[in-house]
This record gives C-alpha cells, sequence and structure tokens, in this order.
C-alpha cells in the first residue's frame, strides 16, 4: 500500500445512546420529585402535618406510593424536605444582602452604613414575599408551620426566622448606636419584618384598602419606599 494514500478520516463519535438515557432518566427523576414536593407544599400549607396523608400528596402529584417513599422515605422525610426547600428559596433572594451586612457587622459599621444594609435586606424581602409570582406555595406552608408547628417548625427557625431576625435587630441597634441589640431593637426588627405579611397573607386586604387592583413595579416601589421611610425614622 502506497505511502501517499489518504488515511480514512474517522467520523467523529456518536454521542453514548447510554449516556443520553441517563440523562433523560435523571430529567424525568427531577421533574418527579419536584411535582411530588410541589404537592406536599400545596397541601402541607393547608393542613397540619397529621391532618394530610402521603395518599393525599400521591394523588395531587400523580404519582403512587412507593415513588414518594423512594425519592423521600416518609411523611416526616417530605415534610422536612418541604422546609428545606423553603430554606434554600429565601437564601436564593435574600443570602447576598444577608451576607454583605454580616460582614460588614463584623467590623466598624457606623450607623449610616447599618442604615444602607438594612434597607438592603427589607428590600430583598419585599422582592421575597411581595414581588415573587412564585412564592405563594412555600409561604403558604412557612405561616401554617408558624401557626401550628410540626416536625419542621426547628428547620425553619433555625435557618430562616432566626437568622433574618438576629440580622434585623443587629442593624438596627447599630443604627441607633449600639454594638449589640437590646430587647427594644428586637422588636423594632420584629415589627419591620412583619409590617411585610400585610402585603402577603394580608394582601387581599391591603389590596382593597389602598384601592389596587394588583401589585405591580409601581405599587412595589411605593412599599419599598415606604418602608424606607421606616428606616429612615431609626434613631432619630
Amino acid at each position: 500500500m502506497s505511502d501517499t494514500k489518504k488515511k480514512r478520516k474517522k467520523k467523529p463519535a456518536k454521542p453514548s445512546r447510554i449516556r443520553s438515557t441517563a440523562r433523560i432518566g435523571y430529567k424525568k427523576a427531577e421533574e418527579t420529585r419536584q411535582r411530588i414536593l410541589d404537592a406536599a407544599l400545596g397541601a402541607f400549607g393547608e393542613g397540619s402535618f397529621k391532618e394530610v396523608t402521603t395518599r393525599r400528596i400521591c394523588a395531587a402529584a400523580s404519582v403512587s406510593l412507593p415513588t414518594l417513599t423512594y425519592y423521600f422515605g416518609d411523611k416526616e422525610g417530605l415534610y422536612q424536605a418541604c422546609a428545606e426547600a423553603v430554606v434554600t428559596r429565601y437564601r436564593g433572594r435574600v443570602a447576598g444582602p444577608a451576607a454583605d451586612a454580616a460582614q460588614t457587622l463584623g467590623g466598624p459599621c457606623p450607623p449610616e452604613t447599618a442604615r444602607t444594609h438594612l434597607k438592603a435586606v427589607i428590600g430583598a424581602l419585599v422582592g421575597l414575599l411581595v414581588e415573587s409570582r412564585d412564592a405563594e406555595g412555600w409561604l403558604q406552608f412557612a405561616r401554617r408551620e408558624l401557626r401550628d408547628p410540626g416536625p419542621a417548625f426547628d428547620i425553619l427557625y433555625e435557618h430562616l426566622w432566626r437568622p433574618g431576625a438576629e440580622l434585623t435587630s443587629r442593624l438596627v441597634g447599630r443604627i441607633r448606636g449600639r454594638v449589640e441589640p437590646v430587647d427594644d431593637d428586637r422588636i423594632r426588627a420584629l415589627l419591620l419584618i412583619s409590617s411585610l405579611l400585610a402585603f402577603q397573607s394580608g394582601r387581599n386586604i391591603s389590596m382593597r384598602a389602598l384601592k389596587w387592583s394588583n401589585i405591580g413595579p409601581s405599587e412595589v416601589a411605593l412599599i419599598r419606599l415606604s418602608l424606607d421611610a421606616q428606616i429612615d425614622a431609626i434613631g432619630l
């Protein structure tokens, strides 16, 4: 055979059918898991841990009981997964401003700097609790857990409610010239955070009182301005 004969070009390797099948299987598995989780958030948002049955969740998610068991183990495992999903959603919107504020509080933090960070943290909460269109399902779960604590209460308290309240309290304290917050600072912080519930759990009442047909960008901007004014008044 001549050395000058051109070597036959190798054909590009075809994607592995096994890998493609695995990716499709993984995607379907994630979709199934998320469907069960969404159904559970809705069900547990309406009823307590004791009231809601796995049969009800399976029906809502269109899956069998063995499928639910495969992904979450049992009802308590699913319930805790709901709480962890709530924490993940919260951190996704608030983690950045909260981390910046916490880092600043680790050193000298004059009142105006603390005020700026408090506005950023509360602004992120507005985006999460008021502006977000997909928050209702998991927020309903969190509200129900507040009213009737179940196995998820400690997860939500330790990873969501306590850190948020403590950070806000420390910022209020710094604005008022204190290194560590006192009870009055914590009360002010709790009142500031809880005021957002007027546009979440009390959304319909607030909209009717304000004669708003919906809460869009302009309404959210007014809410932010009002909250900024409350923060500006701290320490005066």
